[in-house]
């Protein structure tokens, strides 16, 4: 036994979708910035010693491609494990009696696996 489900009208002629007229859409309004964004690019704009250009603070996206532009670059050091990191991993390297892995000193994703895989339960 097979089941055909009936559709009424699924095959039937219509009228094509580009022939059917759609009433024109408002264009979205630009949307303010928040008041994080605005102190975040005044701030940044007060360090760099650039102007904010006028009207930005109407429109969030504009804002917002003004900061990803003039914000600065990632540290270097962003990839070392921090201080907390590596004092906690020597502390469950004592109770372990064992050593951490020099690598992890010098990588902050592979010290937190190395702490995720050796911390006491």
């Amino acid at each position: 036994m097979s089941f055909q489900p009936s559709f009424p009208g699924f095959f039937s002629q219509s009228t094509p979708a580009a022939a059917v007229e759609q009433p024109d859409l408002p264009l979205p309004a630009h949307t303010p910035a928040t008041a994080k964004q605005i102190d975040y690019a005044r701030a940044l704009a007060a360090k760099t010693g650039d102007d904010l250009p006028d009207g930005i603070e109407q429109d969030r996206a504009r804002l917002s491609k003004w900061i990803d532009a003039h914000k600065p670059a990632p540290s270097a050091f962003n990839d070392y494990p921090s201080s907390k990191q590596v004092g906690f991993a020597e502390r469950i390297a004592r109770i372990k009696r064992t050593e951490v892995p020099p690598e992890c000193f010098r990588d902050r994703a592979l010290m937190s696996r190395w702490i995720d895989g050796n911390k006491p339960r």
